[in-house]
């Protein structure tokens, strides 16, 4: 449940205050890797269902960016006002506490701050942050506490999620005062000004000349103005910048500066190697192309019936192949969606296997297979080989026929059904004795590259091909 539904299923909390509290909510991570401090978010259970007065976790969550000891607090569970004296004070007198949190014998090293939420003049709800003891005695941890506290109570109004994402570890972390002026900077910010040319930060006006003339290139998003990303000497930075507003002046700001020098450049290889693929997909499909318009001459030119019709097979049979690499030059590195490729596959092959007048009807049923490039692509072969085999063979004499595809998930592997409601299999047919080229093709794909397993079956009424395909191994991918 999130904290809507919680606040009104337990609590006296109004619709607009469960509002409230659910905005406050969305920067629980945020704070929680800016104090370092375990978030949570208290209101009191409603009614007298309880042989006790009790409290609820509306909201909890933990740092990314320190190892606490223990967790004591779920979301929806429910605490007895005993248990937190100081949650039950604050919420009676609406003033914040600090005191120390015994989370086993004798260990009283954790340290709870507790602010009342208030509704005008009343308190609907409690926030405490609780941290290592040793965590207070950082440079600059009585701002970050500040700042925590003034994000939380002033967050009343919708917020950006993606604003308030997760801090990292290796993140820059500033706080400004209200005239804009740097109070706090962890050691991840300074070190990232320090590669700027830039030494001491604090007291420097954040919008000084000095912290920015390295800028060579800006991005902003007009969807996310508090957040762009810019090139300052070798770096590629990403800058969060999140203004903490009380009565409408400025108290604070909290910007976050993410160094993404790296990603950027993996970025740019993958969309480099991206674009290698398709393009050796693309030369593959006009070569393929070229020797079948070769083939379609050879077969005129010849006289003799069988010529023609092997010379016409394997012209089909070129061009389908030609089919799967036009889709694959518009995919790259991305996965491969099964029901995708089999469309497009049979949009591309109906006009070249089937006349204009047939009425071909398309069944997906079932859920759906993305699988790694590598693995995609012999699959689209596999694909396009047996719907070319259904199209020539499967509805000769009929203007209407139905081709369908059904996947079953499984934990370890997809289940494949490829079928057609055609003329199904001869009745001596077997799979290990056929000579269809393009049922061995299938068949070596399948068995060997996918590392799966292939069979044909007919129940008298068209034919079943029934896949069963491993999933994807990201280790073997990368090494493919």
């Amino acid at each position: 449940m999130d904290v809507r539904e919680l606040c009104r299923k337990f609590t006296s909390c109004t619709a607009v205050q469960g509002e409230i509290l659910a905005h406050i909510a969305v920067c629980f991570s945020f704070v929680a890797d800016l104090t370092h401090a375990q978030v949570t978010l208290y209101a009191p259970v409603k009614g007298k269902d309880f042989e006790q007065p009790c409290f609820i976790v509306l909201a909890h969550e933990e740092p990314h960016t320190a190892v606490h000891a223990a967790s004591w607090a779920e979301q929806g569970s429910l605490v007895r006002m005993l248990e937190e004296p100081l949650v039950r004070q604050t919420f009676e007198t609406g003033k914040p506490l600090t005191g120390r949190r015994e989370w086993e014998l004798g260990q009283t090293d954790i340290m709870m701050f507790t602010y009342a939420i208030h509704d005008g003049n009343t308190p609907m709800a409690v926030v405490t942050l609780e941290t290592a003891e040793e965590t207070l005695h950082l440079a600059g941890s009585s701002h970050l506490l500040k700042t925590a506290c003034a994000m939380l109570v002033n967050s009343r109004k919708p917020i950006e999620p993606t604003l308030y994402r997760p801090i990292g570890a290796s993140d820059g972390v500033l706080i400004t005062d209200a005239y804009n002026r740097i109070i706090f900077a962890n050691e991840a910010a300074g070190h990232i000004y320090r590669m700027l040319g830039v030494g001491n930060l604090l007291g420097m006006h954040f919008f000084d000349h000095k912290l920015t003339r390295h800028i060579t290139r800006e991005t902003v998003s007009p969807q996310r103005p508090d957040e762009k990303e810019f090139e300052a000497g070798n770096l590629v930075l990403v800058q969060r910048n999140i203004p903490i507003h009380e009565g409408g002046k400025l108290l604070c700001r909290v910007i976050v500066l993410e160094d993404v020098t790296e990603l950027r450049k993996k970025e740019k290889q993958i969309r480099v190697q991206s674009a290698v693929i398709k393009e050796i997909h693309h030369r593959v499909k006009n070569n393929l192309q070229t020797i079948a318009s070769l083939l379609r001459m050879q077969a005129r030119r010849s006289s003799e019936p069988a010529v023609k019709e092997a010379l016409s097979e394997s012209v089909n049979r070129i061009m389908s192949i030609s089919v799967v690499h036009e889709f694959l030059s518009q995919q790259g590195f991305e996965e491969i969606d099964v029901k995708k490729v089999t469309n497009n596959i049979l949009d591309l092959l109906q006009p070249m296997m089937l006349p204009a007048d047939f009425v071909l009807e398309r069944k997906f049923t079932g859920g759906n297979a993305l699988l790694p490039p590598v693995k995609g692509t012999n699959l689209a072969l596999v694909i396009n080989e047996l719907l070319l085999n259904a199209m020539e063979h499967g509805f000769e004499g009929r203007k209407s026929g139905v081709i369908g595809l059904d996947i079953d998930e499984k934990p370890e592997c997809f289940l494949i059904d490829i079928y057609d409601d055609g003329l199904g299999l001869p009745h001596d047919f077997k799979l290990s004795k056929t000579k269809s080229l393009g049922l061995q093709i299938v068949r070596t794909l399948v068995e060997g590259d996918l590392g799966g397993e292939f069979r044909l079956e007919s129940d008298g009424e068209g034919t079943h091909a029934r896949l069963i395909v491993p999933r994807g191994n990201d280790k073997e991918e990368k090494s493919v």
